[in-house]
Parts: C-alpha cells; structure tokens; sequence
C-alpha cells in the first residue's frame, strides 16, 4: 500500500531553518505531484508548497521567498526546506499525493497523505 512519512520536524527559533523530508513508497512517484500542506488546531489544512511531476512549483504569499519544495525522483522523496521561520510557521506538516497532472492546493483533490509531523518556533 500507499506509505507517506515524514520527517525532519521539531522546535526552531524565529528565524531558524528547518527541512522537512517525506518518503514516499507503494506508488508511481515520479508521476505525482507533491505537496506540503499545514494544519493548525480549529483551522483548514493549507497548502504551503507543490510540486508537479513536470516540477512546476507553487508557494503561497506567506511562505514565498521563505520556503523550498524539491523532488527526487531517484529516492521517491520530496523535501520542504524552511528558512527563517516565524512562529506563525507553527503547525503540523503533511506531505501528501496526487495523481492529477495539474497542480492543486487544495487539500481535498490528494489521494494520499502522511501522519504528519510537528513544527514549532519559538519567538
């Protein structure tokens, strides 16, 4: 089956880097798009980065700049490096997939998500 799992989370400083990293296992990787979505509590999962099959990208406002989404085919993982990081930054990260050519941010067109894995920074 379909395994998504995440790593790299953990406790940070304001304007510290993290990198996140998801291995992805029981799928075709290379055909699917990636994402890091982000979920904070009484909130909607937000997407934060994408990445299409092809490699097209896309970032939301508040992470542009900031945050780097990255594939590598060869090892079936995609990786989220986050620099200066703000405490607003703070929340549960999830990679997910999807099998869609096109690139959605939204967290219901996925067909498979990871457990999810914890970002905290501190101001």
């Amino acid at each position: 089956q379909v395994q998504l799992v995440e790593s790299g989370g953990g406790l940070v400083q304001a304007g510290g880097s993290l990198r996140l990293s998801c291995a992805a296992s029981g799928l075709t990787f290379r055909g699917y798009a990636m994402g890091w979505f982000r979920q904070t509590p009484g909130k909607e999962r937000e997407a934060v980065a994408v990445i299409s099959s092809g490699g097209g990208t896309y970032y939301p406002d508040s992470v542009k700049g900031r945050f780097t989404i990255s594939r590598d085919n060869a090892k079936n993982t995609v990786f989220l490096q986050m620099n200066s990081l703000k405490p607003e930054d703070t929340a549960v990260y999830y990679c997910a997939a999807d099998s869609s050519i096109f690139l959605h941010t939204t967290a219901g067109r996925y067909d498979y998500w990871g457990q999810g894995t914890q970002v905290t920074v501190s101001s």
